[in-house]
């Protein structure tokens, strides 16, 4: 009987554990949206712009990078160019392409952008050894397919770059 109360308690603890994980998430969201005026994903695609050679990049690569699907990706970038953050420009030598650039506005937005609950688990993450490495993505493997979220879009949370960052 001891057991069952144990397991029971132990349960308890860790949906409390995962509540406290998302609403920390919903709290940064919200608060970055209310000092910043930008939501997590687009902070993403200035962020990511701000480390492109001229400071800039194609949709496409964008896209790539937010792993969101076009039309997602699409209105983002059209909010961000109707506030003034990004802008939209002709490749020259083929109007057909257009980059999408980050505007002094936009880089200014950055600099006073707080660090992320993102960038603060990568640090974190890159100074576990292999092995915890393992481990933590087996329990979160595990964790996920309890949850029956496996197929859940999770790229305002992580992207391409930092997960090939993590790899090298």
């Amino acid at each position: 009987m001891d057991n069952i109360k144990n397991n029971t308690v132990k349960y308890i603890e860790i949906l409390v554990k995962l509540r406290k994980i998302i609403r920390s998430i919903n709290l940064e969201s919200k608060k970055i949206e209310k000092e910043l005026g930008v939501s997590i994903p687009q902070l993403l695609v200035l962020q990511y712009l701000s480390d492109q050679e001229d400071y800039k990049a194609f949709a496409k690569d964008i896209k790539e990078y937010i792993n969101l699907n076009a039309s997602t990706v699409s209105g983002i970038i059209s909010r961000l160019e109707t506030k003034g953050l990004i802008a939209k420009l002709p490749k020259p030598n083929d109007k057909r392409a257009t980059y999408i650039t980050l505007t002094a506005k936009g880089a200014d937005l950055l600099h006073k952008s707080p660090t992320t609950l993102q960038e603060k688990l990568s640090q974190r993450l890159k100074k576990l050894t292999p092995k915890q490495i393992e481990e933590l993505d087996r329990n979160i493997e595990l964790l996920t397919s309890i949850m029956d979220v496996e197929d859940v879009d999770a790229a305002p949370l992580l992207t391409i770059k930092e997960i090939s960052d993590h790899s090298t």
